[in-house]
């Protein structure tokens, strides 16, 4: 039988040149693995949210809902927590998207930490961010799904930001969400359901693809211990038999973990919050948005002009304009640290203070960002979170860089002694 597939399929031919691809054996490398394998899960699970869910906000009762009237969209999640592991399934659904952008975010930092964003992998980078937005974008379109009275109040912060958009915002905010976003408009779920899970998903796919073949066709860039061991060389196990054991193994622990989280902790009881009414309850976004939540908190209400018949508010600066500037400051990172030469190993953080440094600067900016958003709840005032946002992260990466440079600035120029123990395999760039 394999002699007759290989005479047709060049089986033989496909492993020696696919399956033999050496990666590289480094703990932070899974990052990127995690991250897909959030992805499988989060398809997987939505194949049987899309099988049990409708669509639709038609008036619908029964013993779920105890015979009142509630939208079709609601009583669909009702059912499907009444199935067997259902509200475990939805959660898993709900966690998988969590973990796939905090592991795509700290697969970034890794890459941007380590240099690897350097010629010839710029292009792979620009992937990885679009890839990180998109993931984000995907999350939010389901954020109104469920259809209850927080999903709701939640997925009209992200319109009303989206409207903000100087002369276009509200037109593209009405496309996206069939006009108006409210309890009585029955076109925004229609409009949404195939957006969040055909349309994203699709294009997820196209990018997650795009960007796998750009890194088997450039390969890994080596961590550092490869320059002592092997130079020149690709150092690192087969993707068969020896990688995919480790990502089957790794994947396996993965679902494993997710599920027991899913179950520990069900996600979004729709019953709490009942079905769309006049009354908002407190909404607080998930942690990937509560940093622009927290931006939005501080900003003052007269921060307000207009300008050729746009208005510029604060949804605009803190929703619009301060999120842009970080994704375009992202995408201009290759060209702003540009290397003539073909990067083929990993940098160490310590070695470039600057670098490292921004970065940390940036994670405090987030932090204090999201501690923002709790500002009614801590009774922080708005003077202190001004410089709690844009002081201290300053404060933060100028100290890091001072420390960096006493303490490794004398052995930049040295090579750093790593031992390697152990057997690996080796393969000819």
């Amino acid at each position: 039988m394999y002699q007759w597939l290989d005479d047709r399929l060049a089986i033989g031919k496909l492993y020696a040149k696919a399956f033999r691809k050496a990666f590289p054996v480094h703990h932070s490398f899974f990052l990127g693995e995690i991250t897909l394998f959030s992805f499988v899960t989060l398809v997987l699970t939505g194949i049987f949210l899309t099988l049990n869910y409708e669509p639709s906000i038609r008036p619908v009762s029964g013993s779920l809902s105890g015979g009142q009237e509630v939208p079709a969209a609601y009583y669909s999640i009702l059912y499907i927590d009444s199935l067997p592991f259902g509200a475990v399934i939805r959660s898993l659904h709900h966690w998988a998207a969590h973990i796939m952008i905090a592991a795509a975010f700290l697969h970034m930092l890794r890459i941007h930490l380590t240099g690897a964003y350097k010629n010839p992998r710029e292009l792979n980078w620009i992937v990885g961010v679009f890839l990180l937005v998109l993931s984000i974008v995907t999350a939010f379109t389901g954020y109104a799904l469920p259809f209850d009275n927080y999903a709701l109040t939640a997925t009209k912060i992200g319109y009303e930001i989206g409207a903000a958009a100087p002369w276009v915002g509200k037109l593209l905010s009405d496309i996206l969400f069939a006009g108006e976003l409210s309890p009585t408009n029955t076109q925004t779920i229609p409009r949404l359901f195939p957006i969040h899970v055909l349309w994203l998903p699709l294009a997820l796919i196209g990018l997650i693809g795009a960007h796998l073949a750009i890194m088997i066709k450039q390969k890994h860039t080596q961590p550092k211990y490869a320059e002592k061991v092997a130079p020149g060389k690709i150092v690192g196990v087969p993707l068969f038999p020896q990688q995919a054991a480790m990502m089957g193994i790794l994947f396996l622990v993965y679902i494993a973990v997710t599920t027991f989280i899913a179950g520990a902790f069900l996600a979004h009881p729709v019953q709490a919050f009942g079905p769309p009414t006049a009354n908002t309850p407190p909404v607080k976004p998930d942690w990937y948005f509560m940093w622009i939540y927290g931006i939005l908190q501080i900003i003052p209400a007269n921060w307000r002009f207009e300008f050729l018949g746009a208005t510029f508010g604060p949804q605009f600066w803190g929703g619009i304009l301060v999120p842009t500037i970080i994704i375009l400051g992202a995408l201009a990172i290759p060209f702003l640290d540009y290397s003539k030469e073909k990067q083929r190993y990993l940098e160490l953080p310590s070695q470039h203070p600057f670098r490292t440094s921004f970065v940390i600067g940036m994670l405090m900016f987030y932090i204090m960002s999201t501690l923002a958003g709790y500002k009614v709840d801590l009774g922080l005032s708005n003077a202190l979170l001004w410089v709690l946002v844009f002081i201290v992260p300053v404060i933060t990466g100028v100290v890091a860089f001072v420390i960096l440079k006493a303490v490794y600035g004398k052995d930049w120029n040295q090579e750093v002694e790593v031992k390697f123990i152990g057997k690996g395999s080796a393969a000819d760039d």
